[in-house]
């Protein structure tokens, strides 16, 4: 690159100029105030902590919603990222995890329960009782049906073994620590968990 002597003269004030105001103090302020842009983003937004459900590492994510709050006002989530306060992934996201709020805006996505009578082709919306209903009765007449209270050598041994459970692969330790409980207190023998509880 060709400088005139006048053009080397400029650069060279100019770079006097910046690294002066640097000495000064000035330095930091371009940190500062890109460290402030991300608070007015988020200003007006509610704080919700939560875990990713893509998989069994569980990390932590922050959901912002807008709204008001009041009862019965849907919010509208307008921003998700990982959690730097939580010890799994401390703030950092996969690219899975990193899209999840493209994954709550899709206009596909199921926000309630559909059900197939026996015999049909197509799958109708229900609400939540009615699934919730439907699976707590099959649960229970099955059970009642297939339920081993003794083998044939008389001893007890409560097994409930017609019916499996898969868990959540995104709960916590805990949470799986509870499911296992459950299923094993209704006598289920098949229960399986990505995350191999």
């Amino acid at each position: 690159m060709a400088l005139t002597r006048r053009e080397f003269i400029k650069f060279t004030g100019l770079g006097l100029a910046a690294s002066s105001l640097g000495m000064l103090g000035f330095g930091a302020s371009g940190e500062a105030q890109a460290a402030a842009v991300r608070p007015f983003k988020l200003t007006h937004a509610t704080e919700t902590r939560n875990t990713c459900t893509y998989c069994s590492v569980a990390c932590g994510i922050l959901i912002y919603s807008m709204g008001d709050r009041a009862k019965n006002a849907r919010s509208n989530i307008i921003h998700i990222e990982g959690d730097p306060d939580h010890p799994v992934n401390r703030g950092t996201l996969c690219p899975k995890g990193s899209a999840l709020l493209d994954i709550v805006h899709a206009p596909t996505r199921l926000k309630a329960p559909r059900y197939r009578k026996p015999g049909g082709t197509e799958f109708e919306e229900v609400s939540w009782d009615f699934a919730l209903d439907r699976i707590a009765r099959l649960m229970k007449d099955d059970r009642d049906k297939n339920f081993i209270a003794k083998n044939a050598a008389g001893t007890t041994v409560n097994r409930w073994t017609s019916v499996g459970m898969l868990a959540a692969s995104a709960s916590s330790s805990e949470t799986s620590y509870l499911t296992w409980k459950v299923v094993r207190s209704l006598g289920m023998v098949v229960f399986d968990n990505q995350a191999r509880v």
